[in-house]
């Protein structure tokens, strides 16, 4: 998998503590790491939050199915599933915030849709802090249109990464579904 580094590195911020978890809640369920969505229910992007002191600047949500196609075999994976740019937080209560988008997608969010047959898939939310002068215009589709299925296969989270300068993850958190 090109991005394993990255993404376990992000995964480890639920494992070594839980702090930097990022709050999703999708449809009526509110996330808890590995908890079980069905697909059905999963098929618009969730609403995101974080619990910080402050947050200040913009922000940036990455999201891969880790998993894609079988979690025995991950040839094709994983998968990207969002990237919105353009995150602005706004305070819901004490420490907590939550996102509102104010730029187009890089990536539009696409739902759980694992192969018929295969276990439950883990899908994964990646928070950033968005780099100053980021321009998302430069990395998505032409005229708003969804990003095509090829572009989206064997992401490599840690090139992404690298190629806009990205800084640590903030804050991570998964589903499954199947």
């Amino acid at each position: 998998m090109p991005a394993n580094h990255s993404v376990k590195k992000a995964l480890s911020l639920i494992e070594n503590g839980g702090s930097q978890i990022l709050g999703l809640k999708v449809g009526k369920h509110t996330v808890q790491p590995g908890q079980y969505i069905p697909k059905a229910e999963a098929q618009l992007p969730p609403e995101l939050s974080f619990t910080a002191p402050s947050l200040n600047g913009t922000y940036m949500v990455v999201s891969l199915d880790i998993d894609a196609p079988f979690p025995s075999w991950g040839v094709l994976g994983p998968i990207l599933h969002w990237i919105q740019p353009g995150l602005q937080p706004v305070s819901s209560n004490q420490d907590t915030f939550t996102f509102r988008a104010t730029a187009p997608f890089v990536a539009n969010y696409i739902g759980p849709a694992p192969p018929p047959g295969s276990s439950p898939h883990r899908y994964a939310f990646f928070l950033y802090e968005q780099p100053p002068g980021f321009d998302g215009k430069k990395y998505a589709p032409s005229n708003g249109q969804n990003l095509g299925n090829w572009n989206r296969m064997r992401y490599d989270l840690g090139a992404w990464e690298k190629e806009i300068k990205l800084g640590p993850v903030l804050a991570a958190n998964y589903f499954v579904s199947n």
